[in-house]
Parts: C-alpha cells; sequence; structure tokens
C-alpha cells in the first residue's frame, strides 16, 4: 500500500502544508510514523479527497483549473469488469472517471490510493501511472 508525506498529501489536496498538518491534527484523517515523517496512508487519503471535493475544503483557497488539460491525483475508486474498467481520480476539485480496458489497469498496476494523472483530449481521458 502507497503512503504519503504531509507535503505530498498537501500537494495532491490542492492545499499549502500547514494546512494539510491542521486537518491531520484535526483528525480529518488518520496519520503514522515513519521515522520523523509523518505520513498517510494512500486509501485513506483517496477517501478523504473524495470527502474534501464534496463538501469544499471549508473556507480553503482550493485551485479549479488543470494546467494543459492534466489532472494529478489520486486513484479513490476502480471498478473491474470482465474486460472494461472505471477509474475515478480526485485531482483538487475534480472528480476525473475514465473507462479503459481491465487491461490496461493491470499493466499499470493501479490500486486506489496510488498517484496518477488523468490526461484530457477531447472526449478520451488518460490515466499515467507514477
Amino acid at each position: 500500500m502507497e503512503s504519503y508525506t504531509i507535503g505530498q498529501a498537501a500537494q495532491l489536496l490542492g492545499v499549502s502544508v500547514d494546512t494539510a498538518r491542521r486537518w491531520a491534527d484535526a483528525d480529518r484523517f488518520p496519520t503514522h510514523r515513519d521515522g520523523n515523517r509523518r505520513m498517510v496512508a494512500g486509501p485513506d487519503l483517496a477517501a478523504f479527497c473524495v470527502a474534501a471535493a464534496r463538501e469544499g475544503a471549508e473556507g480553503e483557497d482550493v485551485p479549479r483549473t488543470s494546467a494543459r488539460n492534466a489532472f494529478p491525483g489520486i486513484v479513490t475508486a476502480i471498478t473491474l469488469g470482465d474486460v472494461a474498467a472505471q477509474v475515478e481520480i480526485q485531482a483538487g476539485p475534480h472528480r476525473v472517471v475514465s473507462l479503459l480496458t481491465r487491461e490496461a489497469v493491470e499493466e499499470l498496476g493501479l490500486e486506489v490510493g496510488m498517484r496518477a494523472t488523468a490526461r484530457v483530449k477531447s472526449t478520451s481521458v488518460h490515466i499515467d501511472r507514477h
């Protein structure tokens, strides 16, 4: 399972490191220690990203744009069928859903809580694994 530092979590959430620390201190998402570093488990961060996007960032100034149609974020859900798959990425306040083949998801090794970038071109959404 992938884990993130508070700084990486802040970047994925589109907020400052101080804001991410305040949210962690307020138990909005759980953290654990890896030596001196404070870490967030990928699935916990994914769940918080979805919740934060739904409720807004409670007064925080969250970016509302993407550069060059790239949406870096965190995988929040994967639905696998026999042939097709659906991948959901929470990129700041944006929820991006991509329909692709099951084989592509397996080849990328995508899992909930993993960083990924959705790239949108016309009506196609491509997923890059980090």
